[in-house]
């Protein structure tokens, strides 16, 4: 099934997990849970930015990050709003430099920054969306700890 486009089929999590095909995925599911007591939405994206399948992981009806798949790793968007930013340039120079480069490169529009980040491994980027979702859920001095 491809679960990009067929808005008439509501994917399981075993669909993005056979086309991400990357253990990571688990990881990441299961300390969502572990750490935000949060399951995935399953929603469908009409917009032209990102159209398909996409699991969002919500906390008290904020969106924490939102996952989509990809063959052999998994796109993360993480939106930083007005209220992480001061936060996020504080965090900034403790980021991978791969990190620091998206969040440069991406411009800001209406106070908000759309991150959208590449994960494939367990690499220094990876450690360091946690930061990101810790603010996004409010939780500042977690995403400041090195």
């Amino acid at each position: 099934m491809d679960i990009q486009q067929d808005s008439t089929h509501i994917p399981h999590i075993e669909d993005f997990s056979a086309r991400i095909h990357n253990q990571l995925f688990e990881k990441f599911l299961q300390s969502m849970k572990a750490v935000y007591s949060c399951e995935p939405q399953m929603e469908f994206s009409k917009c032209a930015w990102e159209y398909g399948w996409n699991m969002k992981f919500k906390k008290r009806g904020k969106t924490l990050c939102t996952l989509y798949a990809r063959e052999q790793y998994f796109t993360l968007l993480i939106v930083v709003g007005k209220k992480e930013a001061p936060f996020l340039e504080a965090l900034l120079p403790h980021l991978d430099v791969a990190l620091q480069e998206i969040i440069h490169e991406t411009a800001e529009g209406n106070g908000q920054r759309w991150l959208m980040i590449d994960v494939e491994d367990e690499g220094a980027l990876y450690q360091d969306i946690w930061k990101l979702i810790a603010l996004r859920a409010g939780c500042y001095d977690t995403a400041r700890s090195d």
